[in-house]
């Protein structure tokens, strides 16, 4: 979609949204208390509904739960604008509870303002769909393209385009230009020109943009080719693909002056790195708090088991290969390290990592401790510092990470994490390397906000339970 049309559709559904906020809580109160009234507390609840429209564009601007709104189905939409719902009314009451306003809000209010939205929303939403698409498919906001490609590529790179490309374009022309082919039909689309007029056709037709895929042609007809189509006020997209890559993959930039395509198989949206990293901070800050609320006792413990220090610092492998000091409490001896190579025999790991059942190098409270997951509490230090995030992959040791593969090293293309996909599937059952960087790539793929918070609730559990840690 072009950037004209999705602004239209993005601060549309921003305004739809929010006045449907309003409507169902405005609503939820008149079926609450049967008068067109903000109660005993007018300010207040102005508030809540204040808070309620701010939620929801933030949501809308960092979360983009509009993607692909247009080609979602009507079931799709709803499990959406529940989850939307779901988040803004935990977001709320978790305000209303710090700021200590919660008991003066009516939980009926909040209860029917909850179920009124989600069917407002998308009832609103499913009108707003067939009004888009209506709008965007009319006459005069379709955008007329034609296609110039050649022989060897032209029925993909049709049906690629006809895939991909969104309602309001229409491919109005296609042109071979090392063949003639001209009359044949390609998927729905007639060849109408060849590489001796196809100029002339683009000059002759309505037209607003097209689609250049040449690949291994000669350089200076497609120069030709673009600067006389700019020439005509034609936009041109080029394809300039090296390797084959989802679109989300390749950016179009510019790098010290150069114009540059940058292949990356890791692409995140700046604003929700932001955003991961303040949620990093916050949750580091309290996570140290707790941390120094227990050293005290740890400490005690630690000391009256074995002797050594109470913390341990090792070097570790962090984002793109940036080494770090990771710390723990101590739950080995203090020779562990040495031990280790004593122990590679025994190791019921398949790859490069290293774990033995009844490990004899780890202390009576280095077992509880672990098994709590208490000696990892040090490491809110490193979220804190930036070392670590909340959630992520496992960061290798340096023994680890100089034995890696191509593969393997993706892995740590993301800052390493204090939990992750690995330590909620049942880490101890786990016992291949290669299913751990499974379950880490798969987090680097599927990353989003929602599955940091989801594994961060599951990570609770998982340490409650105490279920996967030995």
């Amino acid at each position: 979609m072009n950037r004209k049309m999705k602004v239209i559709e993005g601060y549309w559904l921003l305004f739809t949204d929010l006045i449907s906020i309003v409507i169902s809580y405005t609503v939820a109160i008149l079926i609450r208390y049967h008068k067109f009234r903000w109660v005993d507390e007018p300010e207040l609840h102005f508030m809540v509904c204040i808070c309620f429209l701010l939620f929801c564009t933030v949501y809308s601007f960092l979360f983009d739960w509009n993607r692909e709104f247009l080609k979602r189905g009507f079931l799709v939409e709803f499990v959406a604008v529940v989850k939307f719902n779901i988040f803004m009314e935990m977001a709320i009451f978790a305000f209303l509870f710090m700021v200590h306003q919660s008991a003066g809000v009516s939980r009926l209010v909040m209860g029917y303002f909850a179920i009124l939205d989600v069917f407002v929303v998308w009832g609103v939403r499913l009108g707003m769909k067939k009004a888009l698409r209506v709008y965007f498919t009319a006459k005069s906001n379709i955008v007329k393209i034609m296609i110039i490609t050649k022989e060897s590529v032209m029925d993909k790179t049709v049906s690629s385009l006809k895939a991909a490309m969104d309602i309001n374009y229409e491919i109005v022309a296609l042109a071979c230009v090392d063949a003639d082919r001209k009359g044949v039909v390609i998927d729905g689309v007639k060849v109408n020109a060849d590489g001796e007029n196809v100029l002339d056709l683009a000059r002759q037709m309505p037209l607003d943009e097209v689609f250049i895929n040449l690949p291994e042609e000669d350089k200076r007809y497609v120069k030709h080719i673009i600067y006389d189509l700019e020439s005509m006020g034609i936009a041109c997209h080029y394809n300039i693909d090296i390797i084959e890559r989802p679109q989300k993959e390749v950016r179009v930039g510019s790098f010290a002056g150069y114009t540059v395509v940058t292949y990356s198989i890791n692409h995140f949206d700046y604003r929700r790195m932001a955003l991961k990293r303040l949620i990093d901070i916050a949750g580091g800050l309290v996570g140290c708090v707790i941390t120094a609320v227990l050293t005290p006792f740890v400490a005690l413990a630690i000391r009256i088991d074995s002797p050594g220090p109470i913390f341990f610092a090792q070097t570790r492998i962090g984002k793109n290969g940036r080494r770090f000091k990771i710390y723990k409490f101590r739950s080995m001896y203090i020779d562990a390290e040495k031990r280790k190579k004593e122990l590679e025999a025994q190791n019921e790991m398949q790859g490069l990592m290293f774990k033995i059942d009844n490990d004899p190098r780890i202390t009576k409270v280095g077992k509880f401790i672990r098994k709590t997951s208490i000696d990892e509490l040090p490491q809110f230090v490193n979220i804190v510092k930036g070392d670590m995030s909340l959630v992520g992959t496992r960061p290798p040791t340096e023994d680890e990470f100089e034995q890696y593969n191509s593969h393997y090293r993706r892995r740590i293309s993301m800052t390493p994490g204090l939990t992750g996909l690995w330590q909620i599937s049942g880490r101890s059952e786990i016992v291949d390397f290669d299913e751990v960087v499974k379950l880490d790539l798969e987090y680097i793929d599927n990353w989003t906000l929602g599955l940091d918070i989801k594994i961060l609730l599951k990570t609770v559990w998982v340490v409650l339970t105490g279920k996967g840690s030995k």
